[in-house]
Protein backbone atom coordinates (compact mmCIF):
# COMPACT_ATOMS: atom_id res chain seq x y z
CA UNK A 1 0.00 0.00 0.00
CA UNK A 2 1.74 3.14 -1.16
CA UNK A 3 1.29 6.64 0.19
CA UNK A 4 0.07 7.64 -3.26
CA UNK A 5 -2.92 5.33 -2.83
CA UNK A 6 -4.18 7.55 -0.02
CA UNK A 7 -3.12 10.95 -1.26
CA UNK A 8 -5.34 13.38 -3.18
CA UNK A 9 -5.09 13.11 -6.94
CA UNK A 10 -3.15 15.48 -9.13
CA UNK A 11 -4.66 18.94 -9.03
CA UNK A 12 -6.55 18.28 -5.78
CA UNK A 13 -6.18 20.72 -2.94
CA UNK A 14 -6.94 19.71 0.63
CA UNK A 15 -10.35 21.39 0.47
CA UNK A 16 -12.30 18.50 -1.16
CA UNK A 17 -10.97 16.16 1.54
CA UNK A 18 -12.01 18.57 4.31
CA UNK A 19 -15.45 18.91 2.71
CA UNK A 20 -15.72 15.13 2.55
CA UNK A 21 -14.64 14.79 6.19
CA UNK A 22 -17.29 17.28 7.28
CA UNK A 23 -20.03 15.54 5.26
CA UNK A 24 -18.95 12.15 6.62
CA UNK A 25 -19.01 13.26 10.24
CA UNK A 26 -22.39 14.99 9.90
CA UNK A 27 -23.84 11.83 8.34
CA UNK A 28 -22.10 9.36 10.67
CA UNK A 29 -22.81 10.96 14.05
CA UNK A 30 -26.62 10.47 14.07
CA UNK A 31 -26.14 6.93 12.70
CA UNK A 32 -23.68 6.09 15.50
CA UNK A 33 -26.02 7.45 18.16
CA UNK A 34 -28.96 5.57 16.62
CA UNK A 35 -26.95 2.33 16.75
CA UNK A 36 -26.21 2.97 20.42
CA UNK A 37 -29.90 3.62 21.07
CA UNK A 38 -30.84 0.27 19.54
CA UNK A 39 -28.21 -1.44 21.72
CA UNK A 40 -29.77 0.20 24.78
CA UNK A 41 -33.20 -1.25 23.84
CA UNK A 42 -31.84 -4.81 24.00
CA UNK A 43 -29.94 -4.10 27.23
CA UNK A 44 -33.11 -2.65 28.81
CA UNK A 45 -35.09 -5.81 28.05
CA UNK A 46 -32.35 -7.94 29.66
CA UNK A 47 -32.35 -5.80 32.81
CA UNK A 48 -36.17 -5.88 33.17
CA UNK A 49 -36.36 -9.65 32.67
CA UNK A 50 -33.52 -10.02 35.20
CA UNK A 51 -35.70 -8.26 37.77
CA UNK A 52 -38.42 -10.84 37.11
CA UNK A 53 -36.13 -13.78 37.94
CA UNK A 54 -33.30 -15.96 36.66
CA UNK A 55 -35.61 -18.29 34.70
CA UNK A 56 -37.23 -15.34 32.93
CA UNK A 57 -33.81 -13.90 32.10
CA UNK A 58 -32.51 -17.21 30.72
CA UNK A 59 -35.68 -17.89 28.72
CA UNK A 60 -35.69 -14.34 27.35
CA UNK A 61 -32.05 -14.73 26.30
CA UNK A 62 -32.86 -17.97 24.43
CA UNK A 63 -35.82 -16.39 22.65
CA UNK A 64 -33.89 -13.23 21.79
CA UNK A 65 -30.93 -15.17 20.39
CA UNK A 66 -33.20 -17.19 18.10
CA UNK A 67 -35.08 -14.05 17.06
CA UNK A 68 -31.89 -12.17 16.26
CA UNK A 69 -30.44 -15.11 14.34
CA UNK A 70 -33.23 -14.55 11.79
CA UNK A 71 -33.52 -10.78 12.17
CA UNK A 72 -29.84 -10.20 11.42
CA UNK A 73 -30.30 -11.87 8.04
CA UNK A 74 -33.21 -9.55 7.30
CA UNK A 75 -31.19 -6.52 8.40
CA UNK A 76 -28.44 -7.44 5.94
CA UNK A 77 -30.94 -7.83 3.11
CA UNK A 78 -32.90 -4.59 3.55
CA UNK A 79 -29.66 -2.66 4.08
CA UNK A 80 -29.29 -2.93 0.29
CA UNK A 81 -31.83 -0.09 0.04
CA UNK A 82 -29.19 2.42 1.16
CA UNK A 83 -26.56 1.85 -1.60
CA UNK A 84 -29.31 1.49 -4.23
CA UNK A 85 -30.89 4.82 -3.32
CA UNK A 86 -27.47 6.44 -3.02
CA UNK A 87 -26.55 5.31 -6.54
CA UNK A 88 -29.81 6.71 -7.92
CA UNK A 89 -29.01 10.04 -6.27
CA UNK A 90 -25.53 9.98 -7.75
CA UNK A 91 -26.97 9.48 -11.24
CA UNK A 92 -29.63 12.12 -10.78
CA UNK A 93 -29.64 14.31 -7.68
CA UNK A 94 -33.37 14.98 -8.12
CA UNK A 95 -34.47 11.40 -8.84
CA UNK A 96 -37.84 10.68 -7.22
CA UNK A 97 -39.56 7.79 -8.99
CA UNK A 98 -36.47 5.55 -9.02
CA UNK A 99 -35.85 6.18 -5.32
CA UNK A 100 -39.50 5.49 -4.46
CA UNK A 101 -39.44 2.20 -6.39
CA UNK A 102 -36.33 1.06 -4.54
CA UNK A 103 -37.85 1.86 -1.14
CA UNK A 104 -41.09 0.13 -2.10
CA UNK A 105 -39.26 -3.06 -3.07
CA UNK A 106 -37.38 -2.91 0.22
CA UNK A 107 -40.74 -2.93 2.00
CA UNK A 108 -41.87 -5.84 -0.19
CA UNK A 109 -38.70 -7.79 0.57
CA UNK A 110 -39.38 -7.31 4.28
CA UNK A 111 -42.76 -9.00 3.90
CA UNK A 112 -41.23 -11.82 1.87
CA UNK A 113 -38.81 -12.48 4.74
CA UNK A 114 -41.21 -11.98 7.63
CA UNK A 115 -43.72 -14.66 6.63
CA UNK A 116 -41.32 -17.66 6.69
CA UNK A 117 -39.59 -16.22 9.77
CA UNK A 118 -42.94 -16.10 11.59
CA UNK A 119 -43.56 -19.76 10.76
CA UNK A 120 -40.16 -20.77 12.19
CA UNK A 121 -40.51 -18.63 15.32
CA UNK A 122 -44.03 -19.95 15.99
CA UNK A 123 -42.32 -23.30 16.67
CA UNK A 124 -39.71 -21.85 19.05
CA UNK A 125 -40.21 -24.50 21.72
CA UNK A 126 -39.60 -27.36 19.28
CA UNK A 127 -36.57 -25.60 17.75
CA UNK A 128 -34.96 -25.08 21.16
CA UNK A 129 -35.65 -28.67 22.17
CA UNK A 130 -33.93 -29.82 18.98
CA UNK A 131 -30.88 -27.86 20.14
CA UNK A 132 -30.95 -29.72 23.45
CA UNK A 133 -32.18 -26.84 25.63
CA UNK A 134 -33.93 -27.35 28.97
CA UNK A 135 -37.61 -28.21 28.45
CA UNK A 136 -38.90 -25.64 30.97
CA UNK A 137 -36.73 -22.84 29.53
CA UNK A 138 -37.81 -23.79 26.00
CA UNK A 139 -41.46 -23.51 27.05
CA UNK A 140 -40.90 -20.11 28.69
CA UNK A 141 -38.90 -18.88 25.68
CA UNK A 142 -41.78 -19.86 23.40
CA UNK A 143 -44.11 -17.82 25.62
CA UNK A 144 -41.86 -14.79 25.13
CA UNK A 145 -41.63 -15.43 21.39
CA UNK A 146 -45.42 -15.49 20.96
CA UNK A 147 -45.30 -11.75 21.57
CA UNK A 148 -41.85 -10.95 20.20
CA UNK A 149 -41.95 -12.59 16.76
CA UNK A 150 -44.40 -10.05 15.31
CA UNK A 151 -41.79 -7.30 15.77
CA UNK A 152 -39.81 -8.55 12.76
CA UNK A 153 -41.91 -6.90 10.04
CA UNK A 154 -42.35 -3.42 11.59
CA UNK A 155 -38.68 -3.37 12.59
CA UNK A 156 -37.52 -4.27 9.08
CA UNK A 157 -39.86 -1.63 7.67
CA UNK A 158 -38.35 0.86 10.12
CA UNK A 159 -34.87 -0.09 8.85
CA UNK A 160 -35.94 0.36 5.21
CA UNK A 161 -37.14 3.90 5.94
CA UNK A 162 -34.03 4.57 8.01
CA UNK A 163 -31.87 3.46 5.07
CA UNK A 164 -33.90 5.75 2.79
CA UNK A 165 -33.37 8.91 4.85
CA UNK A 166 -29.72 7.98 5.52
CA UNK A 167 -29.17 7.72 1.75
CA UNK A 168 -30.63 11.24 1.48
CA UNK A 169 -27.96 12.25 4.05
CA UNK A 170 -30.51 13.38 6.64
CA UNK A 171 -30.28 10.70 9.38
CA UNK A 172 -31.15 13.02 12.29
CA UNK A 173 -34.79 11.93 12.35
CA UNK A 174 -33.79 8.29 12.71
CA UNK A 175 -31.96 9.29 15.89
CA UNK A 176 -35.04 11.11 17.24
CA UNK A 177 -37.25 8.09 16.53
CA UNK A 178 -34.62 5.72 17.96
CA UNK A 179 -34.39 7.63 21.25
CA UNK A 180 -38.19 7.74 21.49
CA UNK A 181 -38.15 3.97 20.92
CA UNK A 182 -35.70 3.48 23.82
CA UNK A 183 -37.93 5.38 26.26
CA UNK A 184 -41.18 3.80 25.08
CA UNK A 185 -39.69 0.29 25.08
CA UNK A 186 -38.45 0.60 28.66
CA UNK A 187 -41.82 1.83 29.91
CA UNK A 188 -44.05 -0.59 27.99
CA UNK A 189 -41.94 -3.70 28.67
CA UNK A 190 -41.73 -2.84 32.39
CA UNK A 191 -45.49 -2.20 32.52
CA UNK A 192 -46.48 -5.38 30.66
CA UNK A 193 -44.07 -7.67 32.52
CA UNK A 194 -45.06 -6.52 36.02
CA UNK A 195 -48.52 -5.01 35.44
CA UNK A 196 -48.15 -1.24 35.87
CA UNK A 197 -50.17 1.74 34.55
CA UNK A 198 -53.33 -0.37 34.83
CA UNK A 199 -52.05 -2.95 32.34
CA UNK A 200 -52.13 -6.70 33.06
CA UNK A 201 -48.98 -8.47 34.29
CA UNK A 202 -48.17 -10.68 31.30
CA UNK A 203 -44.67 -11.77 32.23
CA UNK A 204 -42.56 -13.08 29.37
CA UNK A 205 -45.39 -12.75 26.85
CA UNK A 206 -45.75 -9.11 27.92
CA UNK A 207 -42.03 -8.51 27.31
CA UNK A 208 -42.44 -9.81 23.77
CA UNK A 209 -45.57 -7.74 23.15
CA UNK A 210 -43.77 -4.66 24.48
CA UNK A 211 -40.91 -5.16 22.02
CA UNK A 212 -43.38 -5.56 19.15
CA UNK A 213 -45.24 -2.40 20.15
CA UNK A 214 -41.90 -0.55 20.30
CA UNK A 215 -41.01 -1.74 16.78
CA UNK A 216 -44.43 -0.61 15.54
CA UNK A 217 -43.95 2.80 17.16
CA UNK A 218 -40.52 3.21 15.54
CA UNK A 219 -41.88 2.29 12.12
CA UNK A 220 -44.88 4.63 12.51
CA UNK A 221 -42.54 7.38 13.67
CA UNK A 222 -40.39 7.01 10.57
CA UNK A 223 -43.49 6.80 8.37
CA UNK A 224 -44.75 10.10 9.83
CA UNK A 225 -41.37 11.71 9.23
CA UNK A 226 -41.38 10.52 5.61
CA UNK A 227 -44.93 11.79 5.16
CA UNK A 228 -44.64 15.15 6.90
CA UNK A 229 -41.07 16.36 6.35
CA UNK A 230 -40.93 18.52 3.22
CA UNK A 231 -37.74 16.99 1.86
CA UNK A 232 -39.00 13.41 2.29
CA UNK A 233 -42.66 13.97 1.43
CA UNK A 234 -41.99 14.58 -2.25
CA UNK A 235 -40.83 10.97 -2.70
CA UNK A 236 -44.27 9.54 -1.71
CA UNK A 237 -42.53 6.35 -0.56
CA UNK A 238 -45.84 4.58 0.15
CA UNK A 239 -47.40 5.64 -3.15
CA UNK A 240 -48.73 2.73 -5.23
CA UNK A 241 -47.39 0.29 -2.64
CA UNK A 242 -49.23 -2.59 -4.33
CA UNK A 243 -47.52 -2.04 -7.68
CA UNK A 244 -44.74 -4.59 -8.42
CA UNK A 245 -41.35 -3.77 -9.88
CA UNK A 246 -39.91 -7.24 -10.35
CA UNK A 247 -36.65 -6.10 -11.99
CA UNK A 248 -35.86 -3.86 -9.02
CA UNK A 249 -37.05 -6.53 -6.57
CA UNK A 250 -34.56 -8.98 -8.09
CA UNK A 251 -31.83 -6.31 -8.11
CA UNK A 252 -32.37 -5.71 -4.38
CA UNK A 253 -32.08 -9.43 -3.66
CA UNK A 254 -28.97 -9.75 -5.84
CA UNK A 255 -27.25 -7.07 -3.78
CA UNK A 256 -28.90 -7.73 -0.44
CA UNK A 257 -28.63 -11.52 -0.24
CA UNK A 258 -24.81 -11.66 -0.16
CA UNK A 259 -24.85 -8.73 2.28
CA UNK A 260 -27.21 -10.71 4.52
CA UNK A 261 -25.04 -13.82 4.34
CA UNK A 262 -21.87 -11.82 5.12
CA UNK A 263 -23.50 -10.20 8.17
CA UNK A 264 -24.76 -13.61 9.28
CA UNK A 265 -21.28 -15.12 8.99
CA UNK A 266 -19.82 -12.33 11.12
CA UNK A 267 -22.47 -12.53 13.84
CA UNK A 268 -22.48 -16.33 14.05
CA UNK A 269 -18.69 -16.52 14.51
CA UNK A 270 -19.13 -14.58 17.74
CA UNK A 271 -22.04 -16.82 18.75
CA UNK A 272 -19.76 -19.82 18.12
CA UNK A 273 -17.07 -18.21 20.29
CA UNK A 274 -19.51 -18.16 23.24
CA UNK A 275 -20.13 -21.90 22.82
CA UNK A 276 -16.37 -22.55 22.64
CA UNK A 277 -15.89 -20.56 25.85
CA UNK A 278 -18.61 -22.67 27.43
CA UNK A 279 -16.53 -25.78 26.74
CA UNK A 280 -13.68 -24.22 28.76
CA UNK A 281 -15.72 -23.18 31.79
CA UNK A 282 -17.89 -20.51 33.43
CA UNK A 283 -14.92 -18.25 34.23
CA UNK A 284 -13.99 -18.06 30.55
CA UNK A 285 -17.61 -17.34 29.60
CA UNK A 286 -17.91 -14.52 32.14
CA UNK A 287 -14.59 -12.93 31.11
CA UNK A 288 -15.52 -13.25 27.44
CA UNK A 289 -18.92 -11.63 28.06
CA UNK A 290 -17.27 -8.59 29.65
CA UNK A 291 -14.59 -8.16 26.98
CA UNK A 292 -17.01 -8.61 24.08
CA UNK A 293 -19.45 -6.13 25.64
CA UNK A 294 -16.73 -3.46 25.77
CA UNK A 295 -15.70 -4.24 22.19
CA UNK A 296 -19.34 -4.22 20.99
CA UNK A 297 -20.04 -0.77 22.41
CA UNK A 298 -16.91 0.61 20.71
CA UNK A 299 -17.95 -1.08 17.45
CA UNK A 300 -21.03 1.15 17.19
CA UNK A 301 -18.73 3.95 15.96
CA UNK A 302 -17.14 2.16 12.96
CA UNK A 303 -20.56 0.63 12.25
CA UNK A 304 -21.93 4.16 11.87
CA UNK A 305 -19.00 5.11 9.63
CA UNK A 306 -19.63 1.93 7.61
CA UNK A 307 -23.27 2.96 7.04
CA UNK A 308 -22.18 6.47 6.10
CA UNK A 309 -19.43 5.34 3.71
CA UNK A 310 -21.93 3.15 1.85
CA UNK A 311 -24.02 6.25 1.17
CA UNK A 312 -21.13 8.57 0.31
CA UNK A 313 -19.41 6.06 -1.99
CA UNK A 314 -22.79 5.10 -3.47
CA UNK A 315 -23.51 8.69 -4.51
CA UNK A 316 -20.05 9.08 -6.05
CA UNK A 317 -20.42 5.68 -7.72
CA UNK A 318 -23.72 6.69 -9.29
CA UNK A 319 -22.15 9.84 -10.70
CA UNK A 320 -19.16 7.91 -12.08
CA UNK A 321 -16.65 10.22 -10.32
CA UNK A 322 -13.51 8.19 -9.54
CA UNK A 323 -11.89 10.92 -7.43
CA UNK A 324 -15.06 11.37 -5.37
CA UNK A 325 -15.24 7.60 -4.81
CA UNK A 326 -11.66 7.62 -3.52
CA UNK A 327 -12.30 10.51 -1.12
CA UNK A 328 -15.65 9.12 0.01
CA UNK A 329 -14.02 5.78 0.84
CA UNK A 330 -10.76 6.74 2.54
CA UNK A 331 -12.14 9.61 4.66
CA UNK A 332 -14.45 7.53 6.91
CA UNK A 333 -11.96 4.66 6.86
CA UNK A 334 -9.27 6.74 8.54
CA UNK A 335 -11.76 8.42 10.89
CA UNK A 336 -13.21 5.09 12.00
CA UNK A 337 -9.95 3.16 12.28
CA UNK A 338 -8.39 6.14 14.07
CA UNK A 339 -11.17 6.03 16.64
CA UNK A 340 -10.70 2.29 17.12
CA UNK A 341 -6.95 2.80 17.60
CA UNK A 342 -7.78 5.21 20.44
CA UNK A 343 -10.11 2.66 22.07
CA UNK A 344 -7.36 0.04 21.70
CA UNK A 345 -4.97 2.27 23.66
CA UNK A 346 -7.66 2.74 26.31
CA UNK A 347 -8.08 -1.04 26.67
CA UNK A 348 -4.33 -1.44 27.12
CA UNK A 349 -4.02 1.48 29.56
CA UNK A 350 -7.02 1.01 31.89
CA UNK A 351 -8.42 -2.54 31.49
CA UNK A 352 -9.28 -2.92 35.19
CA UNK A 353 -11.33 0.28 35.17
CA UNK A 354 -13.34 -0.94 32.17
CA UNK A 355 -13.94 -4.32 33.78
CA UNK A 356 -14.98 -2.59 37.01
CA UNK A 357 -18.10 -1.32 35.25
CA UNK A 358 -19.34 -4.93 35.12
CA UNK A 359 -17.77 -6.55 38.21
CA UNK A 360 -16.89 -5.53 41.76
CA UNK A 361 -13.08 -5.50 41.72
CA UNK A 362 -12.99 -5.50 45.54
CA UNK A 363 -14.72 -8.91 45.72
CA UNK A 364 -12.08 -11.66 45.89
CA UNK A 365 -14.48 -14.10 44.21
CA UNK A 366 -14.18 -12.08 40.99
CA UNK A 367 -10.37 -12.10 40.88
CA UNK A 368 -10.05 -15.00 38.41
CA UNK A 369 -12.62 -13.57 36.01
CA UNK A 370 -11.02 -10.11 36.17
CA UNK A 371 -7.54 -11.48 35.46
CA UNK A 372 -8.78 -13.40 32.42
CA UNK A 373 -10.84 -10.45 31.18
CA UNK A 374 -7.71 -8.25 31.35
CA UNK A 375 -5.93 -10.75 29.08
CA UNK A 376 -8.87 -10.76 26.68
CA UNK A 377 -8.91 -6.96 26.54
CA UNK A 378 -5.22 -6.96 25.65
CA UNK A 379 -5.99 -9.05 22.57
CA UNK A 380 -9.14 -7.00 21.98
CA UNK A 381 -6.90 -3.97 21.44
CA UNK A 382 -5.72 -5.56 18.18
CA UNK A 383 -9.21 -6.92 17.58
CA UNK A 384 -10.60 -3.35 17.69
CA UNK A 385 -8.48 -1.99 14.86
CA UNK A 386 -9.12 -4.97 12.58
CA UNK A 387 -12.85 -4.97 13.39
CA UNK A 388 -13.17 -1.31 12.47
CA UNK A 389 -11.14 -1.78 9.30
CA UNK A 390 -13.20 -4.71 8.00
CA UNK A 391 -16.52 -3.05 8.84
CA UNK A 392 -15.73 0.19 7.04
CA UNK A 393 -13.95 -1.50 4.12
CA UNK A 394 -17.04 -3.65 3.63
CA UNK A 395 -19.18 -0.49 3.54
CA UNK A 396 -16.84 1.05 0.97
CA UNK A 397 -17.34 -1.91 -1.36
CA UNK A 398 -21.11 -2.07 -0.75
CA UNK A 399 -21.31 1.53 -1.90
CA UNK A 400 -20.11 0.26 -5.30
CA UNK A 401 -22.66 -2.59 -5.16
CA UNK A 402 -19.87 -5.12 -4.65
CA UNK A 403 -21.19 -7.74 -2.23
CA UNK A 404 -20.66 -11.27 -3.60
CA UNK A 405 -16.88 -11.49 -3.35
CA UNK A 406 -16.87 -9.76 0.10
CA UNK A 407 -19.35 -12.46 1.20
CA UNK A 408 -16.81 -15.12 0.16
CA UNK A 409 -14.08 -13.21 1.99
CA UNK A 410 -16.29 -13.22 5.12
CA UNK A 411 -16.70 -16.99 4.91
CA UNK A 412 -12.96 -17.56 4.40
CA UNK A 413 -11.86 -15.07 7.06
CA UNK A 414 -14.40 -15.57 9.84
CA UNK A 415 -14.98 -19.30 9.55
CA UNK A 416 -12.02 -20.62 7.55
CA UNK A 417 -9.36 -18.68 9.45
CA UNK A 418 -11.00 -17.33 12.61
CA UNK A 419 -12.96 -20.33 13.86
CA UNK A 420 -10.34 -22.89 12.79
CA UNK A 421 -7.54 -21.01 14.53
CA UNK A 422 -9.70 -20.48 17.64
CA UNK A 423 -10.25 -24.24 17.95
CA UNK A 424 -6.60 -25.10 17.26
CA UNK A 425 -5.15 -22.53 19.66
CA UNK A 426 -7.86 -22.84 22.30
CA UNK A 427 -8.00 -26.62 22.57
CA UNK A 428 -5.17 -28.34 20.67
CA UNK A 429 -2.42 -25.92 21.70
CA UNK A 430 -4.08 -25.45 25.08
CA UNK A 431 -4.28 -21.65 25.24
CA UNK A 432 -7.92 -21.77 26.30
CA UNK A 433 -9.92 -18.55 26.03
CA UNK A 434 -6.86 -16.54 25.01
CA UNK A 435 -6.41 -18.85 22.02
CA UNK A 436 -10.04 -18.32 21.01
CA UNK A 437 -9.59 -14.54 21.12
CA UNK A 438 -6.39 -14.74 19.09
CA UNK A 439 -8.33 -16.75 16.51
CA UNK A 440 -11.11 -14.14 16.39
CA UNK A 441 -8.63 -11.29 15.98
CA UNK A 442 -6.79 -13.16 13.22
CA UNK A 443 -10.05 -13.85 11.37
CA UNK A 444 -10.97 -10.16 11.51
CA UNK A 445 -7.49 -9.23 10.29
CA UNK A 446 -7.78 -11.65 7.36
CA UNK A 447 -11.16 -10.20 6.30
CA UNK A 448 -9.93 -6.60 6.59
CA UNK A 449 -6.82 -7.30 4.48
CA UNK A 450 -8.86 -9.07 1.77
CA UNK A 451 -11.46 -6.27 1.62
CA UNK A 452 -8.85 -3.51 1.51
CA UNK A 453 -6.92 -5.33 -1.22
CA UNK A 454 -10.12 -5.49 -3.28
CA UNK A 455 -10.83 -1.79 -2.70
CA UNK A 456 -7.31 -0.87 -3.84
CA UNK A 457 -7.81 -2.91 -7.03
CA UNK A 458 -11.32 -1.55 -7.69
CA UNK A 459 -10.41 0.08 -11.01
CA UNK A 460 -8.43 -2.92 -12.30
CA UNK A 461 -11.29 -5.24 -11.34
CA UNK A 462 -13.83 -3.04 -13.16
CA UNK A 463 -15.89 -2.43 -10.02
CA UNK A 464 -16.49 1.21 -10.93
CA UNK A 465 -18.02 0.60 -14.36
CA UNK A 466 -21.57 -0.16 -13.21
CA UNK A 467 -22.27 3.08 -11.39
CA UNK A 468 -24.10 4.89 -14.15
CA UNK A 469 -25.77 1.83 -15.65
CA UNK A 470 -29.53 2.02 -15.41
CA UNK A 471 -31.70 -0.57 -13.67
CA UNK A 472 -34.33 -1.94 -16.02
CA UNK A 473 -37.80 -1.28 -14.63
CA UNK A 474 -41.24 -2.33 -15.75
Amino acid sequence: MSAQAFAPGRGDSGRPWLTEARATILLSLPLILTNLAQTVITATDVVILGWAGADYLAAGALATNLYFALLIFGIGLVSAVSPMVARERGRNRHAVREVRRTVRQGLWASVALAVPFWIVLWHTEQVLLWFGQDANLARLAAENMRGLQWAILPFLWYLVLRSFIAALERPFWSLVVGVAGVVFNALIVWALVFGHFGLPALGLFGAGIGSTLSACLMFLGMALVCGLDRQFRRYHVFGRFWRPDWARFRALWRLGLPMAVAVGLEVTIFNAAVFLMGLIGPTAVAAHAIAIQVASLCFMVPLGFSQAVTVRVGIAYGSGDADAIRRAGWTPFFLGVGFMACTALMMLAIPEALIGVFLDRADAKNAEVIALAVSFLGIAALFQVFDGAQAIAGGMLRGMHDARVPMIYAALGFWGVGLSLSVVLGFWVGLGGIGIWIGLATGLAAVSVLLLARWLRRERLGLMRGGTAAIVSH
